[in-house]
């Protein structure tokens, strides 16, 4: 389990990022780099990091599920991922 001031700080910058997504896009297609340096930094959503919803890990993360590798594979262990089963050959 992750900290949990580095999955509120994640959850702070995603909202931070929705909020100025509009204005940072105007900025951008308008050419005004002079206004779009003075946003907030995380405004920016390079600096996301992309987390497991359940954990908080941040490395071994799968995109497809939002989850890391090792809650992916319990689950699918488990049967709770439909479609997803342990191959076999």
């Amino acid at each position: 389990m992750a900290k949990k001031c580095w999955i509120a700080r994640e959850r702070k910058r995603r909202k931070m990022v929705d909020l100025y997504a509009d204005r940072r896009s105007r900025l951008k297609a308008a050419g005004e780099y002079e206004a779009l340096q003075k946003l907030p930094r995380d405004a920016s959503p390079v600096r996301l990091k992309n987390r497991c919803a359940l954990t908080g890990r941040s490395r071994g993360y799968l995109r497809k599920f939002g989850i890391s590798r090792i809650k992916f594979r319990e689950m699918a262990l488990a049967g709770k991922i439909p479609g997803v089963r342990k191959a076999s050959w």
